[in-house]
């Protein structure tokens, strides 16, 4: 399988050189160049398959040139290490908690895989691959945990000062070794925009081998179409309608991508905050992006979302094929915080703001489509943002173990204001 630049100006290149390249040269995001759809038997009988068996026959045709069966099970077995469960909350709502990974947030997947597999390509390999990556609060943190230790690669974060939970942070700056993490004073929209220059200076790019860990890397997007044939296994109700909190919109691409595979999907929702750049677009047609503005759903803080570009590539730009299986609406913070209580005081689920966000979008749709079954993509552990939730529903949350123990650990950050302080940094250190 090889991989195309959208820009179509760009070399065609396996599916290795995509994730060591991060982005194509001509700044576009590499897609595969072909999605041949699973058999249907795999659907029908797809509860009588475990996670691994899934996910190893949906990668496996993106991914088998460059990484052997034995390895892709190897790297599935490792990735794969906790649960996925779909929660009911009412007759046609249900959660899919993606929380249970090591870092309680859905990137886990992306992270770990990707990790491994830059891990397997540097094997016997002197270069060392450094690792770029923006964060507007759980890619961080993720990919932190993910790479740590992994040899011959480094990892630098970018995140914006004061707008990541305080839990994000310290996972994201508190571990050492590999992984530093630079503290920008600006939006996640500045890191982003650092992050893509820097893969275009060629000063650094002839100095180091970069690679980006965002959801535009596509070992960071492509496994996370996982999540929707999971619950597809767990539910097995077909035209199932998926609510995603969307910010960068890797994750309802990816689900897009398990669609194209074949699994049966009535609509897919993309619920966001006021970030509202993609709601507007299905109103209007016309895309317009716009300085990101700072939400409780932090993650999804984005102006200009950069995987929304898949998503109109996969129905060849054609609005009206788009628009008959995507829907977009945006909520605002009091909108979210009543959500919250909503979920709490009526069913006892203790949601996320990006979950609540997730739960307002399924509602939305539900008003309109009262006989449809829907699931909620819930991305994030709610202690992840403590004080929001404790305050908003008025209840104290149990914290983790690990999370108590992760708080005790010092901050280690560098502070930069602009895109030539990130450079000197690639440069010297």
């Amino acid at each position: 399988m090889n991989f195309y630049s959208l820009n179509k100006t760009a070399p065609i290149v396996s599916f290795k050189e995509a994730v060591i390249n991060g982005i194509a040269p001509d700044k576009g995001l590499y897609f595969p160049e072909s999605i041949t759809p699973l058999p249907k038997d795999f659907f029908d009988n797809i509860e009588q398959l475990s996670n691994h068996e899934i996910a190893f026959q949906a990668i496996r045709q993106f991914v088998s040139d460059d990484i052997n069966d034995e390895k892709l099970q190897q790297i599935l077995d490792e990735v794969l290490d906790f649960d996925f469960p779909v929660v009911d909350i009412s007759d046609n709502i249900a959660a899919l908690e993606l929380f249970h990974g090591p870092t309680l947030a859905f990137k886990d997947v992306g992270a770990r895989f990707m990790a491994r597999c830059l891990g397997h390509f540097s094997e016997g390999n002197s270069n060392e691959i450094t690792v770029l990556v923006a964060t507007s609060g759980d890619t961080g943190g993720a990919v932190a945990n993910g790479f740590l230790g992994v040899k011959g690669v480094k990892v630098v974060i970018l995140y914006p000062s004061g707008k990541v939970s305080d839990i994000q942070e310290k996972q994201l700056t508190t571990l050492g070794q590999n992984i530093t993490a630079l503290e920008v004073e600006g939006t996640f929209d500045d890191c982003q925009n650092m992050v893509k220059t820097a893969f275009l200076d060629k000063e650094i790019i002839n100095k180091r081998q970069l690679t980006s860990a965002n959801s535009i890397n596509v070992a960071r997007w492509l496994p996370q179409l996982f999540y929707y044939l999971f619950a597809y296994k767990q539910v097995k109700v077909d035209d199932i309608v998926f609510s995603i909190p969307s910010g960068n919109f890797g994750n309802i691409c990816a689900g897009m991508i398990a669609n194209q595979l074949g699994m049966p999907v009535k609509q897919f929702i993309a619920a966001t905050n006021v970030n509202d750049v993609v709601p507007r677009f299905m109103e209007t047609k016309n895309y317009e992006p716009k300085p990101s503005i700072a939400t409780i759903s932090n993650a999804m803080d984005v102006g200009d979302p950069s995987n929304f570009v898949r998503i109109r590539h996969i129905f060849k730009d054609d609005f009206k094929k788009l628009s008959e299986i995507l829907s977009s609406y945006s909520f605002t913070d009091e909108e979210t915080k009543h959500a919250m209580v909503e979920l709490y005081n009526e069913y006892t689920y203790i949601a996320d703001p990006h979950g609540a966000v997730g739960y307002l979008g399924l509602k939305k749709y539900l008003e309109d489509n009262p006989d449809s079954y829907g699931i909620f993509l819930e991305t994030a552990h709610p202690v992840k943002f403590l004080d929001i939730v404790g305050d908003t529903i008025k209840e104290n949350i149990e914290i983790p173990k690990k999370i108590l123990k992760l708080m005790g650990k010092k901050k280690k950050s560098i502070s930069i204001r602009k895109y030539d302080e990130l450079k000197d940094f690639l440069l010297t250190k």
